[in-house]
């Protein structure tokens, strides 16, 4: 763990999210659900389909909202700001991985890493600069120029770290990163996105199903019942 573990870039404090509210059919997916990442940390969340680790996931991320509790990124309580505010600190502090790449297809694996800085008003020269340096550190720098048809799935995968990283999150959020993927390579895409979790010092929580690449993060935590527990 980072020896600056002591800061806390996500807070969950008592989530609940239901779908169908009122209504007879109404679904309970999150009951009241608390977690704390710190600087640094890597935490896998581990959870059987269906109980609701995406939710989750969105909610932390800012893509959805909670029916109640409170959402926490470096410190601020966001859940009840505006969409304005919260698409700002999503683009600034938030990174996604999720199970399928989604590169944009017409672009190369280059060009996809410097979209979200360039949104994010870096310069030209400099995004492109940060984006060969990021594909460089996973070892894809030589297909900087093609695009993801012309790519492996682990090397696709690679690329949507690299995007995930570009604008210098504080926090990364992955949906099984490695889930489309054989054993091998597997092992290899979630190496190296250890190693980029650890140079820059970043906080990451990974919902997993392999419970070997569980085993090989800071901490764990599960979710059943709509709640989570350690371990």
């Amino acid at each position: 763990m980072n020896d600056r573990a002591g800061e806390t870039v996500l807070r969950l404090s008592g989530i609940e999210k239901g779908y169908n509210r009122g209504k007879p059919n109404e679904v309970k997916v999150l009951r009241g659900c608390d977690l704390t990442v710190a600087r640094g940390e890597v935490v896998a969340l581990v959870a059987p389909s269906g109980a609701g680790k995406s939710t989750l996931l969105h909610i932390a991320g800012l893509l959805d909202t909670p029916d109640a509790g409170t959402v926490e990124i470096a410190g601020e309580a966001l859940q009840d700001k505006s969409d304005r505010r919260r698409t700002l600190v999503r683009r600034a502090e938030v990174g996604f991985v999720y199970q399928f790449h989604h590169l944009l297809p017409e672009f190369s694996a280059l060009e996809n890493i410097m979209v979200p800085q360039l949104a994010n008003g870096v310069a030209r020269g400099a995004a492109e600069a940060r984006a060969r340096e990021l594909l460089d550190s996973v070892g894809v720098g030589a297909r900087a120029d093609h695009r993801p048809a012309a790519m492996s799935g682990g090397e696709q995968q690679r690329v949507a770290f690299c995007r995930a990283m570009a604008n210098g999150p504080k926090l990364l959020l992955a949906d099984e990163p490695t889930g489309n993927l054989d054993p091998e390579t597997s092992d290899r895409v979630f190496s190296a996105l250890m190693q980029l979790v650890q140079e820059t010092g970043l906080s990451a929580l990974i919902a997993t199903h392999n419970l070997e690449l569980a085993a090989r993060m800071d901490r764990r935590v599960r979710m059943n019942g709509g709640l989570l527990t350690a371990g």
